[in-house]
């Protein structure tokens, strides 16, 4: 079934405000991991930004989610965007003001504060990533929210795809001054934008009476009753072990074999991958049984992974992250349609927020543990190491092959545990459950603009 485009323009608006979000916060993200590693040649550095990133991310999930299922949607996405301002200024200040965060001095205080400071702009950001969804159950038909997600995912490869090449450009010309001013005057147009769309969001008689705090236990028990819910998160997170990897390395792996203007064009060709994934989903679905697609797609990536940087080759390293790319929107939208299919409507941000909490959680645990395993374990052991010397002569030497047998290694453990995955009991029972109804209306939410 195709979607129906003229029903959808209030929700067009809102993806293409979230576009700007993303451009806004994926470019500070992107601009803050190169300029470090340019500034240091550290892939400990670069492994600490992620790690920050991750944890701030699965800590404040839960939160975010609660703020979008107590608040008018529309409002928290521009309070996200006005947050991000305030946070982006702080730390343009603090990069004026203190002389060790322009040199990058890793040993000093000022460094980290700053990047947690610029960090916390772009996670505030997640608000709009839990709310989105939400609106997608609110304004979409059933039978239409996984074409719908997949738009959702479009929309952020496009996001990526403009940002790479934003990031190296802005990096390359005028550092973190450019990067971070940028940054404002989106954050500034995106709130502006939101003021003119307006969303009429259906509030319950009894949403009114649910506790307006986090409410960690009552989400719990939610999740616990619907069978195979938590297996559904429990999948996503365990692709996001292979997130923290990337995030924690393909930087450092990347800027050593280009410079980085050609990096972040790099990225912006391979981003293109989000674009055409999300119009094939927008167009085809996901299938009969989105869990099914989900380990699919695990399976593919994991083995994507254990091959693309068996040599030193950009050409390999490109179509391996194409493949990567273009695979993430359907995960992501696998798991949202599931959770829109069987979670009521009122408790969705809470439970998105939830399965962000979780699935995050993964990969700092994978980025704090890689990057210095990778510093100083892998980098040693295939420059003048035991590696070297048994693999060397065919697969290389060097740090930036002690980063590819990283890569390889997480590869071959992710498809072994994926092909147990598909055997379990608990992906049964999650197929089931999402066959057997839908615990939600279908696009019973008024808009207008």
């Amino acid at each position: 079934m195709a979607l129906d485009w003229g029903f959808m323009q209030p929700f067009h608006q809102l993806l293409a405000n979230n576009l700007v979000a993303n451009i806004t916060n994926f470019t500070v993200w992107f601009a803050l991991t190169f300029w470090i590693f340019l500034e240091t040649r550290s892939v400990f550095a670069t492994g600490m930004i992620a790690g920050i990133y991750l944890v701030l991310t699965a800590m404040l999930g839960m939160w975010f989610g609660s703020l979008v299922d107590h608040h008018r949607k529309v409002r928290m996405m521009i309070a996200s965007s006005l947050a991000s301002f305030a946070l982006y200024a702080a730390a343009l200040g603090g990069y004026a003001l203190f002389p060790a965060i322009r040199t990058a001095a890793t040993t000093g205080a000022e460094l980290w504060l700053f990047v947690l400071v610029t960090m916390l702009g772009a996670i505030v950001g997640n608000i709009r990533n839990i709310a989105l969804p939400t609106l997608v159950t609110l304004l979409i038909p059933e039978g239409q929210r996984d074409k719908a997600n997949g738009l959702v995912g479009m929309v952020t490869g496009i996001g990526f795809l403009m940002t790479s090449a934003i990031s190296g450009f802005l990096v390359a010309w005028g550092g973190m001054v450019a990067t971070l001013g940028f940054a404002m005057l989106l954050s500034l147009a995106a709130a502006g934008h939101l003021l003119f769309v307006r969303v009429d969001e259906r509030r319950d008689a009894g949403e009114e009476d649910t506790p307006r705090h986090v409410d960690l236990a009552g989400t719990f028990r939610l999740i616990a009753g619907i069978s195979g819910l938590f297996a559904l998160i429990l999948f996503a997170a365990f692709n996001n072990l292979l997130g923290g990897v990337f995030m924690a390395l393909m930087d450092a792996y990347g800027l050593s074999l280009m410079p980085v203007e050609q990096w972040g064009l790099l990225w912006a060709f391979v981003s293109c991958a989000f674009v055409l994934s999300g119009a094939t989903i927008a167009r085809t679905g996901l299938g009969a049984n989105p869990v099914r697609t989900l380990l699919l797609v695990n399976l593919v990536c994991w083995s994507v992974a254990a091959v693309f940087t068996v040599q030193s080759s950009i050409p390999l390293l490109a179509v391996g992250v194409f493949i990567w790319l273009f695979l993430g929107p359907y995960a992501e939208a696998a798991e949202h349609t599931t959770l829109q299919r069987v979670v009521p409507f009122e408790r969705q941000g809470r439970v998105f927020g939830f399965a962000q909490s979780v699935e995050t959680a993964a990969s700092p645990l994978t980025a704090f543990l890689i990057a210095p395993l990778t510093q100083f374990l892998f980098v040693p052991l295939m420059t003048d190491g035991a590696g070297a010397d048994a693999i060397g002569d065919w697969y290389g030497r060097g740090p930036e092959r002690g980063i590819a047998i990283v890569f390889t290694i997480t590869g071959l453990l992710g498809m072994l545990a994926t092909l147990l995955a598909f055997r379990s009991k608990s992906y049964r029972r999650i197929s089931a459950a999402y066959a057997a109804g839908s615990a939600v209306p279908a696009g019973t939410g008024a808009a207008r603009n």
